[in-house]
């Protein structure tokens, strides 16, 4: 007898269908598995054999076929146990639930029966719904992530016992539904906030300018003046994230097994703070099946890089393509795979080795040639790719001292959201979230200049010598700052603003 079973298989953050095809016939006992299946798909048949025998059916002593079609794609993963498990069943006879066309199945067995969790639930859910598909049965660990897709009937299973008892119509199961709405209303309590920055003005100026507009940032100071401390506040500022932007971020972190159990979505936007010993593949993703790096675990939120210079050059310049692109391709033997990397890039660095060049404070003990040596790490076209430039000074003692407060998260925050607001609604139709995201033909659109501002640009790029690039960041960041203000048209005091978070281009420049 022959069973066709429906399942989901991953390529990158998309889902694609896969019939499992069983034929179990008479002849010498074999468990065959076809259709290009890598080594943890062939494994399950141990799997699958103990686990059905422990759920108290007998294993059948006769030829068994499995065929995952479309059989020129590879398969990976464990997430085709179940779906296999239950097409023996079927073609045994067990399962006499013949209404099987609109279910998928998901989900690795273990040789008890248990069936445990899987990576990537979400976007195989997505694809389902896509397909037309009406009910899928998948672990109980995965039921509230998978949810979070609506119109789409989430059966959550412990094991393979409860399957068929389930689809033989001999227990009822209900379907698992949650409150969206209320999880993205829950207030996220934070133990640091930017009321605790003293001094540093300009530098959090620069950072409310950066969140609202979805900007890249660097800081730039002597040690001690607060960079990090700065940036490690910059997750309580940043805009809320909107439904589409959280689906994104929860597949990213589905497939990378990162996600929460219980909570099933994320409703924050993420912040990566790797280590400057990490290696590039560990920063753009890979492996023998590719998984996402820091830069796709950072989408729509931010990825802090401490001590700039420490990097690994390599590392570093593999950023450039994914900062223009916002995506990154992964090739294989067998799979191209492509993950999005829509990231604001948050850095700090010191001028040079001992961190005192410039500063007003304590004379700089290194040469020239160090100095040169440290800022060379960080290449031109790497620093042309960050729209904000911040100079962060040594606090003064009265400001450390001093018992006011300065502005909280909160208060920012909200004017965070404000700019925010103003950008879904002018780019709604364009596919784009914010204004770092604007395409040279949109920022001709949207960031028109009146004649005073045309010449206020021009005059920057005579003395400082911005590249084309420069020209576009600067525009989009007075587009921010105009937002911010509530704004329709950028005007010359705005352009100015933006045009000074370039300076470091004219006192570092000769250097980098």
């Amino acid at each position: 007898m022959i069973s066709n079973i429906k399942t989901i298989s991953l390529n990158g953050i998309e889902g694609n269908l896969v019939e499992v095809q069983t034929d179990i016939s008479g002849g010498l006992p074999n468990f065959d598995i076809v259709g290009l299946p890598d080594t943890s798909v062939r494994e399950s048949k141990e799997r699958i054999r103990a686990a059905i025998k422990n759920s108290n059916i007998e294993f059948p002593s006769r030829k068994i076929i499995i065929n995952l079609a479309p059989a020129s794609t590879k398969k990976e993963g464990t997430s085709y146990d179940l779906p296999m498990a239950i097409g023996i069943l079927v073609a045994l006879g067990e399962i006499i639930d013949n209404s099987l066309d609109n279910t998928v199945f998901l989900g690795e067995l273990s040789l008890d029966g248990k069936i445990n969790k899987i990576n990537g639930v979400l976007p195989m859910c997505i694809e389902a719904l896509n397909l037309g598909i009406k009910k899928i049965i998948i672990p109980k660990d995965n039921e509230k992530e998978a949810a979070v897709v609506e119109n789409l009937e989430i059966i959550g299973v412990r094991n393979l016992k409860e399957v068929v008892d389930f689809l033989n119509k001999e227990i009822e199961i209900q379907a698992t539904k949650i409150d969206i709405l209320n999880m993205f209303k829950k207030e996220d309590k934070q133990d640091i906030d930017f009321s605790e920055v003293k001094g540093q003005e300009n530098a959090r100026r620069a950072l409310e300018i950066a969140a609202a507009g979805g900007h890249n940032c660097i800081l730039i100071g002597p040690p001690g003046s607060g960079k990090t401390m700065i940036a490690k506040r910059i997750p309580t500022i940043l805009p809320d994230l909107t439904f589409e932007e959280s689906l994104e971020v929860t597949k990213i972190h589905s497939i990378s097994g990162m996600l929460d159990s219980n909570i099933g979505i994320i409703t924050k936007r993420p912040f990566r703070n790797p280590h400057h010993t990490i290696t590039p593949f560990s920063m753009i993703g890979g492996g023998k099946i590719p998984k996402p790096g820091e830069i796709s675990l950072a989408h729509n939120g931010v990825l802090f890089l401490d001590e700039l210079p420490e990097f690994n050059r390599n590392t570093l310049e593999i950023l450039r393509g994914p900062l223009e692109d916002r995506n990154v391709t992964i090739s294989r033997l067998y799979s191209k795979v492509k993950y999005p990397c829509n990231f604001m890039l948050i850095a700090s660095m010191n001028p040079c080795p001992c961190g005192y060049y410039g500063s007003t404070e304590k004379e700089c003990q290194c040469s020239k040639l160090s100095i040169e040596k440290y800022l060379n790490r960080i290449s031109g076209p790497l620093l042309d790719r960050i729209d904000l430039h911040v100079e962060v000074k040594t606090v003064k003692y009265n400001k450390l001292d001093s018992n006011c407060y300065a502005e909280s998260s909160k208060q920012i925050k909200e004017r965070v959201n404000y700019a925010r607001k103003i950008q879904y609604s002018r780019y709604k139709n364009l596919s784009i979230f914010s204004n770092s995201e604007l395409t040279p033909k949109m920022i001709s659109q949207f960031c028109v200049l009146d004649v005073e501002s045309k010449k206020i640009l021009e005059m920057a790029f005579n003395k400082l010598g911005f590249s084309a690039r420069a020209y576009s960041r600067i525009l989009k960041v007075a587009r921010t700052i105009a937002d911010l203000e509530g704004k329709d048209n950028i005007n010359k005091i705005h352009l100015a603003e933006a045009i000074q978070y370039r300076s470091l281009d004219r006192k570092y420049g000769d250097k980098f």
